[in-house]
C-alpha cells in the first residue's frame, strides 16, 4: 500500500514539474525589441493577403451614385 502512495506521488510530482518547465517556455519571447516584432507581423499579414489592394468597383458605384443625387437634386430646386 505504501509503494503505491509513493509511486501516485513520484507521478504526481513529475507531472507537475513537467507543467511548471512547459509554463516557464511559454514566456519567452522570440523576438528582441518591438521593431521585430511589428516587422514579423507586417511580413505575416502580407503573406496572408491582409494588405492587398481591393479591386472593388463599390466605391466608384457609390460616388456615381451620390454625384447623380446630387445632379438631380439641383436641377429640381433650381
Amino acid at each position: 500500500m505504501e509503494t503505491i502512495r509513493s509511486h501516485n506521488a513520484q507521478a504526481a510530482l513529475m507531472s507537475l514539474e513537467a507543467a511548471a518547465v512547459s509554463a516557464r517556455g511559454g514566456f519567452a519571447c522570440m523576438f528582441s525589441t518591438s521593431d521585430e516584432y511589428e516587422t514579423a507581423l507586417i511580413t505575416e499579414r502580407r503573406a496572408q493577403g491582409r494588405y492587398a489592394t481591393s479591386r472593388s468597383r463599390l466605391p466608384l458605384a457609390m460616388f456615381a451614385g451620390c454625384t447623380l443625387v446630387v445632379a438631380v437634386t439641383v436641377l429640381l430646386f433650381s
